[in-house]
């Protein structure tokens, strides 16, 4: 436990991260339904619309694996000194922010895309701190 003083910062942005992604992950696994149904609306206008499923089950995979991936990155700072899955972690929640992102200016939704904004930087804090 003597690492999570070494790596407080990091370990909190991980915190932050698993649950920020792993909830969303599940609630989209378990609110596929409404979920698909919402997003077929927000992307009606776009040419983005007949592809709403695969564009979320791709991004409900990537947000459970980044979120499994936190609590491999945690357990690397706190048991081994060891900041390689943390920092993909970052990297991955990262990459996985810039395509809600893209979708969000897309469906010209720029509200939601300001939204995401926060989430960048506390995530691009991340990788700055763990390369």
């Amino acid at each position: 436990m003597e690492n999570f003083l070494v790596y407080p910062t990091e370990i909190l942005i991980l915190i932050f991260i698993l649950i920020t992604f792993l909830q969303s992950g599940l609630d989209k696994a378990t609110d596929w339904n409404g979920n698909n149904a919402w997003l077929n609306e927000h992307f009606s206008k776009t040419f983005l619309a007949g592809l709403v499923p695969v564009m979320l089950g791709i991004i409900l995979i990537l947000e459970v694996i980044t979120g499994l991936l936190a609590i491999g990155g945690i357990i690397g700072l706190l048991v081994n000194d060891n900041k390689i899955f943390a920092l993909y972690t970052c990297i991955l929640a990262a990459i996985v922010l810039l395509m809600l992102l893209f979708g969000q200016r897309i469906a010209k939704d720029y509200a939601g895309a300001f939204t995401l904004t926060g989430y960048f930087i506390v995530v691009i804090f991340g990788v700055y701190l763990l390369s």
